[in-house]
């Protein structure tokens, strides 16, 4: 089990992480400045929920795998990288263009103008946004597979414990720290939203950064 020390010292150091810019903060950035607060919380539990196929995949052994096999993070990574770029074409398409079914809410469907105003995902739909950007990502399974078992030690029983323990301390952090930026980013979407051209120009924007993040994780390698 782990000691009130070592679970305080290693709660901290996830705060600071979480803290710091990455793809799953500026994810969480941009949704929420685009679809409002409630849009970048479902990201944001997304995001958390797929911490936990990571905690599992380090607590089972599996991580390892992706630090061994070329092979299989060079695989996980592209279906990273090809989910990243979808997410982009779906920003950067035109505003007429037809959205993807699992894109609409059907109950508001009949509601949308013919105008040509830009429909928003569902929450659902988000919610598994967060989770296949997060699962997709081999790195964050690497990043678990050298940080968590710095805090854990077999005098204090299960490693494998353990393991899973520091992962929900890490999911909560994320989950406080990434629901203060959804939360503020959101107050100012709905600002700037209030306006059409600017929401057109958020959404370019997002794209734009989907294709950066996708870049970054084609080029990167396991040590990155």
């Amino acid at each position: 089990m782990l000691s009130w020390d070592i679970a305080l010292s290693f709660f901290g150091v996830a705060v600071v992480l979480a803290l710091s810019p990455g793809p799953d903060n500026i994810f969480v950035l941009t949704q929420s400045a685009i679809a409002g607060r409630a849009a970048g919380m479902m990201v944001v539990f997304g995001l958390c929920t797929g911490l936990v196929g990571h905690t599992v995949a380090v607590a089972a052994g599996v991580a390892a795998l992706f630090r061994a096999s070329p092979a299989a993070f060079t695989v996980l990574k592209l279906c990273g990288v090809a989910y990243l770029l979808y997410l982009a074409w779906q920003s950067l398409r035109p505003v007429g263009a037809v959205a993807p079914i699992d894109a609409i809410d059907t109950r508001t469907a009949s509601a949308i103008p013919e105008s040509g105003a830009i429909t928003r995902p569902r929450y659902g739909a988000l919610y598994r946004r967060g989770i296949i950007m997060n699962l997709t990502n081999p790195k964050v399974s690497l990043f678990f597979l050298a940080f968590l078992p710095q805090f854990t030690s077999p005098l204090r029983g299960s490693v494998a414990l353990q393991t899973l323990m520091l992962g929900v301390l890490f999911m909560l952090a994320t989950l406080l720290v990434f629901g203060a930026v959804a939360w503020f980013a959101g107050a100012v979407g709905e600002r700037l939203r209030r306006s059409p051209r600017t929401q057109v120009i958020m959404d370019r924007l997002a794209g734009i950064i989907f294709i950066g993040l996708a870049a970054a994780l084609f080029f990167g390698g396991p040590s990155d």
